[in-house]
């Protein structure tokens, strides 16, 4: 059965204070539909000052839906490692774990974005000696032992609930961030289907003898809609899908190799591209995946809207798996 997951990032380019804690709480409503009919995680992500009310905050919103739901598991794909503080992010990924009974998986990547970084007020070109500062903190911290943190001993508690800490994962599409995870012992989460990057982080750990594993995107991972008629829904919604993907795209570089990322610049170029895709529950259920992304308030989407996709997915496609 393919791994399923609901993607949130509550973008809404229009929203008021009122709309957007409306959409807020939905999304909280359908973590909790989600957790009861099976789906595997709710994936969460994080960006800062965007036009588009892109989450911030994902560890917030993530302890929300802990609050919310009894077993699915949140994801968050991805920090961006760098912008925190590796004491703070240690003690509230602990409370996390502890909160949620080992339900949070946290993705850490270096980001793309050099306005990010700016707003932070952190270097850029510092970004992967930060990364390596945190990850090297973070597995320090979570064995409650005390230890040297920029020169002084310090000592984080509580300890976590998983054992031996939290799952953690390097993302990337570099070599940088492969030997990273190679070395630190760490599962490596590629942002895009990169065979070659497997192999070199399967060889750099054979070089370190860590252990880990790589949790690689399939060749094509669309985002998906769920649609009892795709033809009227790509007409009266694919603004929406092409808002996000317009955005998106327009933060990556040339070098940015990514798993979503779309050259479209009109609905009918994205629904070609198939990047986004709206398929009736029939057609969801037939694809031939290792994983099936549903993305239900994409770029602002209707929560009524939002809503039947899920319904769909939850009754249709899921029992037919």
């Amino acid at each position: 059965m393919p791994f399923t997951v609901v993607r949130m990032n509550l973008v809404d380019p229009d929203a008021t204070a009122q709309s957007l804690s409306a959409r807020y709480r939905a999304a909280l409503e359908m973590a909790a539909y989600a957790d009861d009919r099976g789906v595997d995680t709710v994936q969460t992500e994080e960006h800062h000052g965007t036009d588009n009310n892109w989450l911030p905050s994902p560890f917030a919103f993530a302890g929300a839906v802990f609050g919310a739901t009894r077993r699915i598991v949140v994801t968050v794909s991805a920090i961006i490692g760098p912008l925190y503080d590796p004491l703070r992010l240690a003690e509230d990924i602990a409370v996390l774990d502890l909160v949620s009974g080992g339900r949070l998986v946290t993705v850490s990547g270096i980001g793309y974005r050099p306005a990010e970084y700016e707003r932070q007020g952190v270097e850029w070109g510092r970004r992967g000696k930060l990364q390596d500062e945190l990850l090297e903190t973070l597995l320090k911290a979570w064995s409650g032992e005390e230890f040297t943190f920029r020169g002084r001993r310090v000592r984080v508690t509580p300890r976590p609930f998983t054992e031996p800490h939290p799952m953690l994962l390097v993302g990337g599409s570099s070599r940088a961030a492969a030997h990273r995870a190679a070395r630190l012992g760490l599962p490596f989460f590629p942002s895009a289907h990169l065979p070659e990057l497997e192999a070199y982080y399967d060889e750099k750990r054979a070089e370190y003898g860590t252990e880990g594993f790589c949790m690689m995107p399939a060749e094509r991972t669309p985002l998906l809609h769920i649609s009892e008629d795709p033809d009227r829904t790509w007409a009266e919604y694919g603004e929406h899908f092409l808002h996000e993907a317009r955005m998106y795209a327009s933060w990556q570089s040339k070098d940015i190799r990514s798993a979503v990322k779309s050259a479209a610049t009109s609905v009918a170029e994205l629904r070609a591209e198939g990047v986004y895709r709206i398929v009736t529950p029939e057609e969801c259920a037939a694809l031939a995946a290792d994983s099936l992304v549903l993305h239900p308030l994409c770029g602002g989407m209707p929560v009524d809207e939002a809503w039947q996709s899920l319904h769909l997915f939850c009754e249709r496609v899921l029992p037919a798996l």
